[in-house]
């Protein structure tokens, strides 16, 4: 089997479930700025120091294939689940609590994993915005979009903890 196909050199392309959409279309492109998202966490894993930021981005990269999934697939069960989103914020709530209280705008930059883990934020603020635009028009998952919200959220706070020792 081959790298390429062949089958999109038409401006066309294949969701998970087979339909053939254009491939600028906004559910292409929500779950291509979540596939960017997950390589800025790449990025990120890379770089950080903190061995727990690693160790949370990992984790958080082994859901993203599940999202990528909901948005590559009409009428389907979602993936992500409100359980996944529980825990999403379960973990953001302990991290919050471990870090001091935010006094000012932070600058990314302070290094090189804070700055990939704030890339992966706006990265995943895009997917959110893009997500929420073909809501309008097409079938999106509620728990789909929560997701989104809640893990730009998450890499503000890897972000935060990554930085607190730079």
């Amino acid at each position: 089997m081959s790298v390429y196909t062949k089958t999109g050199d038409k401006g066309f392309t294949s969701l998970y479930t087979g339909e053939r959409v254009d491939k600028n279309c906004l559910r292409v492109q929500t779950y291509g700025a979540i596939d960017e998202a997950d390589s800025a966490l790449g990025l990120a894993r890379a770089f950080v120091e903190v061995s727990e930021v690693r160790e949370k981005v990992f984790a958080l990269q082994k859901l993203l294939p599940r999202l990528m999934a909901d948005f590559a697939s009409l009428n389907q069960v979602p993936l992500i689940t409100a359980g996944d989103v529980k825990n999403l914020e379960s973990e953001m709530d302990a991290l919050e609590n471990s870090l001091p209280p935010l006094r000012e705008f932070l600058i990314p930059g302070a290094s090189k994993g804070g700055a990939f883990l704030d890339l992966a934020r706006t990265t995943t603020r895009r997917a959110e915005r893009l997500a929420c635009e073909l809501a309008k028009a097409e079938p999106v998952h509620e728990v789909d979009k929560i997701f989104l919200n809640r893990l730009s959220d998450y890499c503000f706070l890897l972000m935060r903890r990554e930085d607190l020792d730079a």
